[in-house]
């Protein structure tokens, strides 16, 4: 014999059972006296759309935020004559230029929330230890690109580090500053424009126009009258930084991958300034945000 004859029977496997509304097993010769039910697949939920939240909450924490930063810098000027420690001036600055924010933060929360911190985007998750890093890694990118455009367009940029004012001398100054620059600023500034602008933003707008919005005034928030011109290179890598936050806790839906993606900007952008590293360097990368 040449070749084996075609098999006669159909191939192994499950198949309907007519008598008891479920599914036998066939091995290939015979049926398996055990019925199951018939299996199904549970259907694909499609990804939430992101958490929204009226635009009344964008634009009180944009006035807020403004009132309170423009105020903050009038009172430390104002007590610049009595000579207190850096640290206090810090800390003063802190309190005065985040704490209407958080406020504001919560009345959010309460208001229009549910009182829950997840509707201002403040819900961690373990895994955010991972694509925080992810994060920062895309905004230093983004930063190498944006710079490199205003190095080639000798485009005027001033960082918004003053090494003149920066020293590793004083603990407890170092201290303060790195309260402030690693924690404070991006745990306010996150739930500011990532948690409250943005989502605001989209009750009204695609993301496609909300994402750079949000991330433009987050560079508009670090204007300073003192830089001049220089103001505008710096506005540029700040704004693109700001929009890979965005796009960041648009995908997550979430704060935690950009909080500690700002953190570890403003970490290292501190450690590399206070070590003297950055000395005699005009560089866009002199950033805290």
């Amino acid at each position: 014999m040449s070749s084996l004859p075609p098999p006669s029977s159909a191939p192994a496997g499950w198949y309907h059972d007519p008598y008891t509304g479920g599914v036998r097993y066939f091995d290939g010769r015979r049926w398996l006296p055990v019925s199951a039910p018939v299996p199904t697949l549970a259907p694909l939920e499609p990804k939430p759309a992101h958490p929204s939240l009226p635009v009344a909450a964008a634009a009180g924490a944009l006035v807020v935020l403004t009132v309170s930063l423009i105020i903050g810098k009038l009172i430390v000027e104002a007590l610049v004559g009595q000579d207190w420690p850096l640290a206090v001036y810090i800390v003063v600055a802190g309190v005065i230029s985040y704490g209407p924010s958080i406020a504001w933060g919560y009345h959010v929360r309460r208001r229009w929330g549910a009182g829950t911190f997840a509707s201002i985007g403040w819900n961690p998750r373990w895994s955010d230890l991972g694509w925080g890093p992810l994060t920062w890694l895309a905004a230093v990118l983004s930063q190498a690109i944006v710079a490199a455009i205003i190095l080639a367009a000798d485009i005027p940029f001033t960082s918004n580090i003053d090494q003149g004012e920066v020293s590793g001398d004083d603990r407890t100054y170092v201290i303060a500053l790195l309260v402030a620059a690693v924690i404070a600023a991006p745990l306010v500034e996150e739930m500011v424009f990532r948690g409250l602008v943005l989502r605001g933003f989209l009750s009204r707008m695609h993301a496609v126009l909300a994402l750079p919005l949000q991330g433009v005034l987050f560079g508009a928030a670090h204007f300073d009258p003192s830089r001049g011109l220089g103001n505008i290179g710096l506005l540029l890598v700040l704004s693109t930084v700001g929009t890979v936050l965005g796009l960041s806790a648009f995908l997550f839906r979430r704060l935690g991958p950009p909080m500690i993606a700002h953190a570890i900007l403003n970490g290292v952008a501190l450690a590399l300034t206070l070590s003297g590293w950055l000395d005699g360097v005009d560089s866009p990368f002199e950033l805290l945000i």
